[in-house]
């Protein structure tokens, strides 16, 4: 697992500015401010004075509410509660619903180094988008030694020991018409805490390393549509060298599974050897996981009807 870097509100800005609407309106020298929690605050209690628990590691938001208040107070008190705010160690603030910070405002920030924003959204759509982008930024990830293909929806991760065949599996599948995702190297992001989202590092995405052949560029080669940017991951397939005596599933009525970043994942291991079509395999595996998620067991299927014809007597 990797530790996420630190995020600036520089690279926060450049980043997400488009997705959220966000201008810089002052205190540039500021942008290299940290952003050290996944979420985002209103200061309205500090600006009516109570700064005791005050969420200064956030960024603070400007809505109807706080710039209501501040309106209802005399010059010299309305100065003073935004300067106990720019003097805080917070990444910056942004005012939502289209308001302006006025010059007092943009000089406060200018002298404290502190950025300050504007944004037109109405201020819960900003706060929701913000957290979901920040908790992208903040969320666990690992590198996973092996391709990812999308299966007709089904996120499946194939891993396996080196020179077993997962990219020249991939790229069967890529063939049948599916997506790929990433291949060698997967890297994987906790999202919302719940579900893994597979994707390819920047400097490798859309090309694969097939041995004997060298680097193929998949869209040039299949077109736009063999390439995802990122999937949920569904399902891991193990890839494993055929060896008697070896002991495989054979029935599968309960998924074995494999935990990544501490989320359990549905795990199969399929063996392979010389002559085995592995991506019809992983193709038909996905199948089956997209009939279990639909609710419908074939193994469990069939140990009924098999107890049902043990119960009918015998025909004389």
């Amino acid at each position: 697992m990797k530790a996420p870097k630190p995020l600036t509100v520089r690279r926060f800005f450049e980043e997400a500015r488009d997705r959220l609407s966000l201008s810089l309106a002052a205190g540039e020298p500021g942008l290299d401010r940290v952003i050290r929690e996944p979420t985002v605050n209103r200061p309205g209690l500090l600006l009516a004075g109570f700064d005791q628990y005050f969420a200064k590691h956030r960024i603070q938001v400007m809505g109807n509410v706080e710039m209501h208040y501040l309106e209802s107070l005399g010059e010299d008190t309305r100065r003073q509660r935004l300067a106990d705010l720019l003097s805080k160690p917070i990444p910056g603030v942004v005012f939502c619903r289209g308001y302006h910070p006025d010059e007092v405002v943009r000089n406060l920030a200018e002298a404290a180094a502190v950025p300050v924003f504007n944004c037109p959204r109405v201020t819960m759509d900003f706060i929701n988008q913000a957290t979901l982008e920040l908790e992208d930024y903040f969320a666990a990830t690992d590198i996973v030694h092996g391709s990812m293909v999308d299966i007709l929806g089904i996120g499946v991760l194939i891993t396996g020991s080196p020179g077993i065949g997962k990219s020249e599996c991939a790229i069967g599948l890529i063939e049948r018409g599916y997506s790929l995702v990433a291949d060698d190297a997967t890297q994987i992001r906790l999202h919302a805490g719940r579900e893994l989202i597979g994707t390819c590092p920047a400097t490798g995405r859309h090309f694969m390393e097939v041995r004997g052949i060298g680097v193929v560029d998949v869209p040039a080669m299949f077109g736009i549509k063999g390439i995802r940017t990122e999937k949920r991951v569904d399902l891991v397939v193990t890839l494993q060298e055929w060896q008697p005596g070896m002991e495989i599933e054979r029935v599968g009525e309960r998924l074995q599974t494999m935990n990544l970043l501490g989320i359990p994942l549905p795990h199969m291991t399929i063996p392979v050897s010389p002559g085995r079509d592995a991506a019809r395999l992983v193709e038909v595996a996905a199948f089956h996981m997209k009939l279990r998620i639909l609710g419908y067991n074939p193994a469990v299927s069939l140990n009924e009807a098999l107890i049902e014809a043990m119960k009918k007597p015998a025909a004389g």
